[in-house]
């Protein structure tokens, strides 16, 4: 199973150039990197992110992080994934532009 982060194109630019990120300003914010499972992902995009462009999705592994990675409670009481420490390149398995509209590559649901 893995676990996304969605990021806007300036976001990832600055992820990639210091291969490390403590987040959005929404996580620097409540003090963690938010995540979401791929079942959370549509309601992560429609919330936090309706309308806007340029978005890109990053696939990742939550054995690589072990046990700073925690499940809490969240919209709608739902367990989320929430990492309490930088969000590292090598914990990156793959990314991929979001298609204009919030549309999320196949097999993802």
């Amino acid at each position: 199973m893995l676990v996304y982060k969605v990021f806007r194109s300036p976001e990832w630019a600055e992820f990639e150039a210091a291969g490390t990120t403590l987040g959005a300003p929404v996580d620097l914010a409540d003090g963690f990197v938010h995540l979401s499972t791929a079942a959370q992902l549509g309601g992560t995009l429609k919330k936090h992110f309706a309308g806007e462009t340029g978005l890109v999705l990053l696939a990742v592994d939550p054995r690589t992080i072990g046990s700073d990675l925690r499940w809490e409670p969240s919209r709608g009481g739902d367990l989320f994934p929430h990492l309490y420490r930088p969000l590292e390149m090598a914990d990156v398995v793959w990314t991929c532009p979001i298609e204009d509209g919030g549309v999320l590559p196949e097999g993802l649901t």
